[in-house]
């Protein structure tokens, strides 16, 4: 994801979170610590055509992962690009030597729940009241080793062709059920989101839709 991509972006954000999207400007954050030496942020979008259909972003502190957002547009729901977006991020944290990844998930998210199940995922905790305004809990599932996801769940179950061409850089490509933090202006929970005067040292949490 480059800045250039935002307006598309921001589009597809407005869509698919009416309550609690990011603003313009908490990307543009995430991605001034997504190159460089110093990256702590890895952003991809999804492209089908000239038409941008998805997006995913992980942030990592200390050796450890968080999906901040996984996104695809509605029609491209059930086609496997939330499980090739979940995939590229996953790659990324091995990249940057992660030994695990973490990520908050809707409590009644039941089908992006299972996503994240068949990559290897495990809860590990409820945040009470997490995404607001409509007060619901996140469930927190942990990945204990990226390097060692099971990226086969494309496989099983997953697949289809999108005909969606994968971007990278700070940018690529994957998603099913839009996963997303929560609004650093909506959180319930401050401790887990992200504090946009220190971006490199804090992390948001993740809903997914697809």
């Amino acid at each position: 994801m480059r800045w250039w991509d935002l307006e598309r972006v921001m589009e597809l954000e407005e869509e698919l979170f009416p309550e609690d999207a990011w603003s313009r400007g908490m990307f543009w954050s995430e991605l001034a610590h997504a190159r460089g030496r110093d990256a702590t942020r890895h952003y991809v979008v999804a492209e089908d055509g000239p038409r941008l259909v998805g997006y995913a972003g992980l942030a990592v502190v200390d050796r450890t992962g968080d999906v901040q957002t996984i996104a695809a547009a509605r029609d491209h729901w059930g086609t496997g690009l939330g499980a090739r977006l979940l995939t590229d991020l996953l790659t990324a944290a091995t990249a940057f030597e992660c030994r695990e990844v973490l990520l908050e998930v809707r409590v009644d998210n039941a089908r992006a729940q299972r996503l994240y199940e068949r990559f290897g995922f495990e809860p590990i905790g409820i945040r009470k009241g997490y995404y607001q305004p409509g007060n619901v809990d996140a469930l927190v599932m942990r990945l204990a080793d990226p390097a060692t996801a099971n990226t086969g769940a494309i496989a099983n179950g997953e697949t289809g062709e999108t005909g969606a061409s994968a971007t990278t850089g700070a940018s690529a490509t994957t998603t099913a059920a839009p996963a997303h933090a929560a609004n650093p202006a909506h959180a319930a929970n401050p401790a887990h989101t992200a504090n946009p005067a220190n971006p490199a040292t804090s992390v948001q949490g993740t809903e997914t839709h697809g």
